[in-house]
């Protein structure tokens, strides 16, 4: 028999899971998870508004009932929880699918003002992720500034154009639909530094853009034409060629009157936060210029955008977990094939998949892969770690420590908390917001 613990319940946790029980009949599996629910970005990171890509819960869920795999919820894993050197010796193997946890900072004099705030905190909020601040993100904003081209900034930009009507049939947590539904912002300009060939974007999140109803979006030809990639797409990959048609379709539309307005804006490098009355007034940015070797340089040129919302999106960052390595310069543990390393050297038992391991890159399905070739590792390594003789089941001792666990039935209480909630407001499922309601729901599972 082998004993492993899964350090995170997000996909690469559980394609993890799922490769060890298919792959190995003798594997029993506990994923934990510091919440007490589990999936991870799929519950916390996708858009309310992508039913379609938050249905992939239902196959995580197949893994997650397996009859080989416990979910464990509520667990701390590290500073204040439990010692990663204490999960290595109740478990033959442990691994570590923490994801990236952080966002990355602009630098920028200004960046802390009242009204600045990461794009992760911003949809944390509005997925009532539990550590998620009630930060008045909205309120007295007209204009709101989205720095980044990516996927989470195109999530960010659409939340902030829908109205209430659209977002209402979502699970998003009430204050935050009551509080997007009350939103003045009207402007909406989502920023990036390099061209539109070089946006990170994928082309069904970009078109989703153009089909709001109270919306309209905006490009400019001649900020367009400054990326010669733009002017002939002929040899850009497919994704990125399908990007500029989409834009090219904009910048030739005729404006419309529609309530609210999406500029979409390129070629601009943000140098300053600009306050006004104590909080961010504008955003100051410089005007870049292509320098032929797939980066910017600066013109010396400046324009100032207003904003009493500004939303930074430019990257996620994996932090330390105390107890494994870490390197800063990366973000992530060292690895090989995902066998942690320490000081170069293979720490046997201890294995990494997902963004802790690879960084913050790729889709949900790149997990799967990572997470094969990290198991594949483990299994290769599993004659050597099952000699170790570890207890018969390592929740009894966790519960002797005092640790207690969030598990199955605890987290379809939850689920069962959200749906009357829902119903209750005249709305289908809406999530429970906060620790307390989350942790009370649980334990009505036994009530």
């Amino acid at each position: 028999m082998l004993r492993v613990a899964v350090v995170g319940s997000g996909p690469s946790g559980v394609y993890s899971a799922q490769s060890l029980v298919q792959l190995d009949p003798t594997a029993f599996v506990d994923v934990l998870d510091r919440l007490p629910c589990p999936y991870g970005l799929v519950r916390y990171g996708v858009a309310p508004d992508h039913e379609k890509i938050k249905s992939l819960q239902n196959n995580l869920r197949t893994v997650l009932e397996h009859e080989r795999v416990r979910f464990l919820g509520g667990v701390q894993v590290g500073a204040g929880g439990v010692p990663a050197a204490r999960l290595r010796e109740l478990y033959h193997a442990v691994v570590y699918c923490v994801g990236a946890a952080t966002d990355r900072h602009l630098g920028i004099p200004g960046e802390d003002l009242p009204g600045s705030f990461s794009a992760t905190e911003f949809v944390s909020w509005y997925s009532a992720h539990p550590d998620a601040v009630e930060d008045g993100f909205v309120l007295g904003a007209r204009s709101a500034v989205v720095i980044g081209v990516g996927n989470v900034a195109v999530d960010v930009a659409r939340i902030l154009a829908r109205g209430a009507a659209e977002l209402s049939p979502t699970d998003m947590p009430q204050s935050a639909l009551t509080a997007l539904g009350a939103s003045r912002v009207t402007g909406i300009h989502m920023v990036g530094r390099r061209g539109p060939s070089q946006a990170r974007f994928t082309t069904k999140e970009l078109r989703e853009l153009g089909s709001l109803p109270g919306a309209e979006v905006n490009v400019d030809p001649e900020e367009l034409a400054l990326d010669p990639a733009y002017v002939d797409p002929s040899a850009l990959p497919a994704a990125q060629r399908r990007n500029v048609e989409v834009l090219r379709g904009w910048a030739a539309q005729q404006a419309r009157d529609l309530p609210r307005r999406i500029r979409l804006r390129f070629f601009l490098r943000p140098v300053e936060l600009l306050a006004e009355g104590g909080r961010v007034g504008a955003v100051r940015f410089e005007r870049t210029l292509p320098d032929g070797q797939g980066g910017v340089t600066g013109t010396g040129r400046y324009e100032e955008i207003e904003a009493q919302l500004v939303l930074r999106s430019v990257g996620y960052r994996g932090v330390p977990l105390e107890g494994l390595p870490f390197d800063p310069a990366t973000g992530t543990v060292p690895q090989l094939a995902g066998r942690v390393l320490r000081g170069g050297v293979v720490a046997p038992g201890e294995y990494v998949a997902g963004w802790i391991k690879r960084g913050p890159t790729g889709v949900i399905g790149t997990n799967r892969p990572c997470a094969k070739e990290t198991v594949l590792s483990l299994l290769e390594d599993a004659p050597v770690l099952v000699r170790k003789e570890v207890p018969e089941d390592p929740l009894a001792v966790l519960r002797a420590e005092g640790v207690e666990p969030v598990e199955w039935a605890g987290w379809r209480a939850i689920e069962r908390a959200e749906a009357e909630l829902g119903a209750s407001l005249g709305r289908s499922v809406v999530k429970l917001p906060d620790w307390e309601s989350l942790l009370t729901a649980a334990r009505g599972v036994d009530s």
